[in-house]
C-alpha cells in the first residue's frame, strides 16, 4: 500500500462514493427507503392533520365568541336535580357586565313526526321552551323559515334544531307542516342552522314559553340560562352567575364556559395523536431494519471493491464514511419523500374539510431528523465491518 499517497475526497467526490451503492441497486434502495418514506410520511400526517383541526377550531371558537356563559340546574344535597327560580334570567340580567340572557325550559313532551309513530319511536328529541333571542345568543340562525317572536310564542308553532330537522326527516318548510309534540298538533315555522355552543339545542324542538305552559304543562321554570358578557369580564360574570341566579341556595347551580368545553375536547382528541404517532414511528423502525440489512448485503457484496479501494490507499475510516454515508443518503431520501407525501396529504384533506393548512416545522424537521437518526445508527454496524475487512481477505473474491 501506498502510504504516502494523499487521498483526500471532495464532497463531489464524496457524494457520488455515497451513491453509489443506491445507483447499482436501485430497486433495493427504494424498497428499503419505502418504510422510512411510510414512516416519516405517517408522522408528519398525524401531526399535521392535528394541528390544522385545532387552528380551525380556535378560528370558529374564535368566531362564535368566547364571552358564552351557561346556567344549568344542579343537584341539592340530597344529589336530587335541584330547580332554577322562575326569576334567575332576570336576576342575571341585572349583572352589569352582562349583555344578553336568553334561555331554554325543559318540558316532558315527546316529539313524533305524525300521529301514526309508534309511541316508543321519540328519536331522542327534547321539547324545550325557548326565549325569542335565543338563537343570537348561542351564535346560530334561521336556516329554513323563521324563529318565534311575540306572535307565534303564544300559539302552537315549533322551531326545529339541526339535528332535530334531520331526524324527523323535515328539511324544508311547507305551508301546513305540522308535527306532535305532547299530543298536540304543532305548525313548524323553521328550521336552525348547527349551534356549536350549545348542542343541545340542535338536539331540540323549541316552542315559545306562553304556549309551552298552556299546551305540554311546563312550568315556566329555565333549565338552562345562556348569558353574554363583556368579553373581558367573563370570569368577573362568571364568579357572580350561581349567586344571581339562585341566591338561597347557589350550590344548586351549576355555571359553565362552551368554548373552554370545546377546547377541552380539541386536547381530548390530540391525545390520540400518540396512538397513531406510535404507528408511524414503528414503521419508521421497520424501516430502519430494511435499511441496515440492505447495508450488510452491500458490504457482503461489495467485498471486492472495499478490497480494491484499500489496496489503492484507501483508509479504514473511508470505507467506514462511505458505507455510513450511503445509509444516511438512503435513509435522507426516505425522509424526503415521507415528508412530502404527509404534507401533500395534510394539504388535501385539510382543504376538503375546509381548515386551515397547517404544518408545523417540528412535524418536517422531526421527521427528517428522525430520518436521518435511523439511517445513521442503521449503517453504523455494517460501515464499522466493512472498515475492518482487509485487503487480502476482501480482494480473494475478485
Amino acid at each position: 500500500m501506498n502510504r504516502g499517497f494523499d487521498y483526500r475526497l471532495r464532497l463531489s467526490d464524496l457524494a457520488r462514493v455515497f451513491s453509489v451503492g443506491l445507483r447499482t441497486r436501485r430497486m433495493r434502495a427504494a424498497l428499503s427507503a419505502l418504510g422510512i418514506a411510510i414512516g416519516v410520511a405517517a408522522m408528519v400526517a398525524v401531526l399535521g392533520l392535528s394541528t390544522s383541526s385545532q387552528a380551525a377550531l380556535l378560528s370558529e371558537i374564535d368566531r362564535l365568541g368566547t364571552n358564552l356563559l351557561t346556567v344549568t340546574k344542579g343537584t341539592n344535597v340530597l344529589g336530587q336535580a335541584a330547580e332554577l327560580p322562575t326569576t334567575a334570567p332576570g336576576m342575571i340580567s341585572r349583572i352589569g357586565s352582562v349583555n344578553e340572557v336568553e334561555s331554554t325550559g325543559t318540558t316532558n313532551a315527546d316529539v313524533y313526526r305524525n300521529d301514526l309513530i309508534p309511541a316508543i319511536n321519540t328519536n331522542g328529541l327534547q321539547v324545550s321552551a325557548a326565549s325569542l333571542g335565543l338563537p343570537a345568543a348561542v351564535s346560530t340562525s334561521v336556516a329554513r323559515g323563521a324563529f318565534l317572536n311575540a306572535a307565534t310564542a303564544s300559539q302552537p308553532a315549533a322551531v326545529l334544531g339541526s339535528v332535530a330537522a334531520r331526524r324527523l326527516g323535515i328539511d324544508e318548510i311547507d305551508p301546513g307542516l305540522r308535527i306532535r309534540l305532547g299530543g298536540q298538533w304543532f305548525y313548524v315555522s323553521g328550521i336552525l342552522r348547527p349551534a356549536d355552543l350549545a348542542p343541545e339545542v340542535d338536539n331540540a324542538v323549541l316552542v315559545g314559553y306562553p304556549a309551552a305552559e298552556k299546551w305540554l304543562g311546563f312550568n315556566g321554570r329555565p333549565s338552562t340560562i345562556y348569558v353574554r358578557s363583556d368579553t373581558e369580564r367573563v370570569n368577573d360574570v362568571y364568579a357572580l352567575l350561581a349567586y344571581a341566579a339562585n341566591p338561597r341556595s347557589p350550590s344548586e347551580v351549576s355555571v359553565s364556559r362552551p368554548s373552554a368545553t370545546l377546547v377541552a375536547r380539541a386536547a381530548a382528541d390530540s391525545a390520540f395523536n400518540g396512538l397513531f404517532l406510535g404507528l408511524g414511528a414503528v414503521a419508521l423502525l421497520v424501516g430502519g431494519v430494511g435499511v441496515a440489512n440492505t447495508m450488510v448485503i452491500s458490504v457482503l457484496e461489495r467485498r471486492p471493491e472495499i478490497g480494491l479501494r484499500r489496496a489503492l490507499g484507501a483508509t479504514k475510516g473511508h470505507i467506514r464514511t462511505q458505507f455510513l454515508g450511503e445509509a444516511v443518503l438512503l435513509s435522507m431520501l426516505g425522509g424526503v419523500v415521507g415528508v412530502v407525501t404527509g404534507v401533500a396529504a395534510t394539504a388535501v384533506f385539510a382543504t376538503v374539510k375546509g381548515w386551515l393548512i397547517v404544518v408545523p416545522a417540528l412535524a418536517w424537521a422531526g421527521g427528517l431528523g428522525a430520518a436521518l437518526a435511523i439511517g445513521a445508527t442503521a449503517g453504523l454496524l455494517p460501515a464499522i465491518r466493512a472498515a475492518r475487512m482487509a485487503p487480502t481477505e476482501a480482494l480473494r473474491t475478485v
